[in-house]
């Protein structure tokens, strides 16, 4: 059956816009929720004599879905939330949540009109979100969401390569030189003390020789004396 429709419905048309509708459809939930009327002499001619304003609505409406656009467009929505190891997160990023984050940016979007891909977001990463605007309008807006409880792991410096090869080897060369002048001063000091004993011994010897000598010429002069 025929209706003309009130004000906007989501995937059925616009305000003054007539509809061919299941019969259920229109008398269940159309018409009792105010949506659409039926369509008979009488409602066409006020929706007609209405259509001035409503075609003026209709412009603010499509101006008002190109701003929105424009603004979904440059929009990222970030979202942190506890997740598993393997990214899944313990809860689910709603098209209610979407909104909400949008209103705080001054986005008004209805809920019934934000694609969510598979109804909810279940798992970290970057999505594309649908919004269906006004008429055949429609927009995305990108949707990151991360785990609240990831590590954060600082990068720690590494050393050069040549820094770190050089050291070894120039300690090395530092430790062996030492022994060579310890070396060198043990030696000079031990060649002197030699020589000093070597000396000393020399000087002993020729002042034994020399009293032995004068004993011997002091027994000489006695016999001499005897006789």
């Amino acid at each position: 059956m025929k209706v003309i429709l009130k004000q906007d419905v989501l995937n059925l048309g616009e305000e003054g816009d007539i509809c061919d509708v299941a019969r259920g459809y229109a008398r269940n939930y159309l018409v009792p929720q105010g949506y659409a009327m039926l369509y008979n002499r009488s409602n066409i001619m006020r929706i007609e004599a209405r259509r001035a304003a409503i075609e003026q609505r209709k412009e603010e409406k499509r101006k008002a879905a190109l701003e929105i656009s424009e603004r979904l467009g440059e929009e990222e929505l970030v979202f942190t939330m506890n997740a598993g190891d393997n990214g899944k997160l313990f809860g689910a990023v709603t098209a209610q949540m979407i909104v909400e984050e949008l209103a705080k940016r001054d986005v008004v979007v209805e809920r019934r009109k934000v694609d969510v891909p598979e109804g909810t977001i279940k798992s970290v990463g970057t999505y594309k979100v649908g919004v269906k605007l006004y008429g055949d309008k429609d927009a995305e807006v990108v949707v990151r969401v991360s785990a609240a409880n990831a590590p954060q792991r600082a990068a720690e410096p590494q050393p050069a390569p040549e820094a770190a090869g050089s050291e070894p080897n120039a300690q090395p060369e530092a430790a062996g030189s030492e022994p060579e002048q310890a070396g060198g001063v043990d030696g000079g000091a031990a060649e002197a003390a030699a020589g000093e004993i070597n000396g000393g011994a020399g000087a002993a010897g020729a002042e034994a020789a020399e009293t032995e000598a004068e004993a011997r010429e002091e027994e000489r002069a006695d016999d001499e004396d005897r006789s």
